[in-house]
């Protein structure tokens, strides 16, 4: 059987974490593991983790993208599966990847959605819809296909272990699962799934200085990867395959 590691990157966030461990306790499939990476918190986020049994890596250099690269590293799973501290997976989300990449082997890797679980339904449904869905069309332009969302991704750990070295590990500054998805590259098959779906915070999107740090991040993770290969090429690598 398929094995899935669960990669969790947190720094100060004890509180949200120790509710996304509840939930990935009920999965209808375990995961192998959990690893949840440490990334110099000083609240008690290393200690809810080890509480509810995962493994916990240290990563003392700052930023999500250091983080979540040594949780891949560290992963022992098939699959490396990943969600954020506030992350609420359904009882479905590890069986849902399980059965996805066992059952189709050139797949390497899996993207899914979201909810905003702290505003109003109503409000909630407009802003992921628009969030996520520009997310997903403008990142699908710019890389050739389907873009990685860290809240609720997965990918294989042998595809992982190719592109290690090509992402971002030193520069906090970068949107981590967009790296990712742009190393993995336009001959790797991404595919979106919108069944993998967790509920998620709002609160990184609430300000005008959020926002702008989002937006900054992308463009400069954009600006890092099309150094490299420019997204006519992408495009074109793409349709030839």
């Amino acid at each position: 059987m398929t094995s899935v590691s669960v990669v969790i990157p947190v720094r100060d966030d004890a509180e949200a974490l120790d509710v996304c461990l509840r939930h990935l306790a009920r999965q209808t499939v375990r995961p192998l593991e959990v690893v949840v990476v440490d990334n110099g918190s000083t609240d008690g986020s290393a200690r809810v983790a080890a509480r509810h049994g995962a493994r916990v890596v240290v990563e003392p250099r700052p930023g999500i993208p250091a983080a979540a690269a040594a949780g891949y590293d560290a992963a022992l799973g098939d699959v490396i599966a990943r969600l954020d501290a506030d992350s609420l997976p359904g009882p479905r989300w590890v069986e849902r990847i399980t059965a996805r990449m066992a059952g189709d082997p050139g797949l390497d890797a899996l993207s899914g959605t979201g909810r905003f679980t702290d505003l109003h339904p109503v409000p909630g449904v407009v802003a992921t819809a628009l969030y996520l869905g520009a997310y997903y069309a403008l990142g699908h332009l710019a890389l050739g296909h389907p873009p990685l969302w860290g809240s609720s991704m997965a990918v294989r750990r042998s595809a992982w272990q190719e592109v290690r070295r090509a992402v971002a590990r030193e520069d906090s500054e970068i949107h981590d699962d967009l790296d990712l998805a742009f190393a993995l590259g336009p001959l790797r098959r991404i595919v979106f799934d919108r069944h993998l779906r967790v509920g998620v915070s709002a609160r990184s999107l609430r300000g005008a200085a959020q926002l702008r740090r989002r937006f900054g991040r992308a463009l400069r993770t954009l600006r890092r990867n099309w150094l490299r290969l420019p997204p006519w090429r992408r495009w074109r690598l793409r349709l030839a395959r």
